[in-house]
């Protein structure tokens, strides 16, 4: 069940890290870079639960279950 779960929340997370990463090469997110010196709020989301979903999925498929 754990080894499942961190494999779909693996998946998930790389998506979510492919996306942010996408949206912070975006046309919006370079205005946004201008003018106020920092990525779009979404892709900094978009990164930021990635790679927390990323990890404790990775986590959940390295460790034994019980």
């Amino acid at each position: 069940m754990n080894k499942a779960l961190g494999i779909a929340l693996l998946v998930v997370g790389v998506i979510l890290l492919v996306l942010g990463y996408n949206e912070s090469q975006s046309f919006s997110s370079g205005v946004s870079r201008v003018f106020n010196n920092s990525p779009t709020d979404r892709s900094i989301w978009f990164l930021v639960g990635g790679g927390i979903a990323a990890a404790v999925g990775l986590f959940l498929t390295v460790t034994k279950s019980r």
